[in-house]
Formats: structure tokens, sequence, C-alpha cells
């Protein structure tokens, strides 16, 4: 039997902290997983590193009637980043897209409560953050996760996946300050394609990943994290007292 290049996620996210071992130790690294199947990739990374883990959730806002099609897409912390240019070609109204975002807003709440549970996701303002997914095909869910990202103001954004496609690497080349990728093959197939196991990643999981890095963080990694979550919190209650008035 063949082996294929990664047994696992797992072991694709070893392969790719030995590329990213120059920033390990840095107390302004935090690690970014897309779940679900970026997640056990990015715990491998984080874990390497000594840097704290996080999830970064993204979902799609379709174009009404046409949903497969993105308008743009929110995330994490509640950036909305839109295609403006499909949104006026498709003559989509504001309404339109205030109702599209209000459904994905709640079902992006309800997985982020799922995964992370009352903990407010980490600040990332001026940290090197380290965004993982298993893979890419087209890059479309990468870009626009980095987009979604720089809206949060970190310092610099490195994309780290174990396999793309020619074209999808070149996507997201353009808009991150940094991609690590060790296989682009030219017959690229599938992601699931280059592992020899790429069973789907549970919610549990992912659950259990993101209490594990926290439970193993280095005293000092595990200080910053947690000023990181207070910034996060005094940042959320701001926003509610300004919205309340």
């Amino acid at each position: 039997m063949v082996s294929l290049p990664y047994h696992d996620r797992r072991a694709a996210g070893a392969v790719l902290a030995g590329r990213l071992l120059h920033l390990a130790g840095h107390p302004g690294v935090v690690v970014l997983g897309l779940p679900r199947g970026g997640v056990p990739v990015a715990a491998a990374v984080a874990q390497a590193l000594g840097a704290p883990l996080d999830v970064f959730t993204v979902r799609k806002l379709g174009v009404p009637g046409h949903e497969e099609f993105a308008m743009g897409a929110i995330a994490t912390g509640g950036t909305c980043v839109l295609d403006d240019a499909t949104v006026r070609d498709l003559g989509i109204t504001p309404a339109q897209i205030a109702a599209v975002r209000g459904t994905e807003t709640r079902e992006l709440g309800r997985r982020e409560r799922l995964f992370r549970g009352d903990r407010p996701p980490l600040d990332v303002r001026g940290a090197t953050v380290i965004l993982v997914d298993d893979g890419m095909a087209t890059g479309a869910t990468m870009r626009a996760a980095v987009a979604a990202l720089r809206s949060q103001h970190p310092l610099h954004v490195i994309v780290a996946v174990p396999v793309a496609s020619d074209d999808a690497l070149a996507a997201v080349q353009a808009v991150a300050d940094a991609v690590i990728c060790p296989l682009t093959p030219t017959a690229f197939l599938a992601v699931g394609a280059w592992y020899d196991d790429f069973e789907q990643t549970s919610d549990a999981e992912v659950r259990r990943l993101l209490e594990d890095a926290q439970a193993h963080l280095p005293e000092d990694a595990r200080a910053g994290a947690l000023a990181a979550r207070r910034n996060a919190d005094r940042s959320e209650e701001h926003t509610s007292e300004l919205q309340s008035h």
C-alpha cells in the first residue's frame, strides 16, 4: 500500500510546525484554526510553538436565491466583508444583505458557542496570526478568512496549510503576508486525497483540542492569552454600550 504524504491532520500540523519554528516562544504569536478540519492541524502547530490556540469561524454570505454564490462573509468577532462588485452587479439591496447577515450571524454564534463555550475569542490586535486549515482546493474560504481577520488589525497574517492547489495558493498569496504550504501537487484532485486518514473532525474533538491547548499553555503564553481574552471582553462591553445608546 502506498503511503500518502500525511498520515492524518495532526501529522500534517507537525510538518507545518517545522516550517514555523522561528516563531516558537514569541509572545505575540496566535494560532487560529478554521473549523472543523483545520483545528487538529492548528493544535499541533500551537503546541510546537507554545502559542495560544483558538478557532476562527467563517460563514459565507450567499446571494439571495443563489446561495451557492458568495457575496461576502462574516467571521469570528462579528467582522463582515462584502464583495462590493458582486453586490453592485446583482443589484442586491441593503435589506437583503441584512437578512442574510442576520441568519448567518446567528449560525456563526451557535457554532462559536459550541466550539468555545463562554470564552470570548482571542484579541488578535497587533499579533502575528498563523491561520491554519487542513488544505485549500479553491482558496475561497481562506481568502474570506484573511479579509475578515485583517479588519481586526493583526500585525501579520501567515496562512499555513499542508496542501493546496496551484490556483488556491496563488489566490491566497495575494492577500496574506506569507503562505506556508509544503505540498502543491500538479494533479491536485482533493484535499483528502493527500491524507491516509481524513476522517471528519467532530464538534467534540474541536472542543477537546481547544480545552487541551488552554490547559497545556506555557505560563507566559497563558498570561498573554488571558490578557487577549480580557481585551476582547472589554471590546464587546464597549460595543454593547455604544449600541445601547
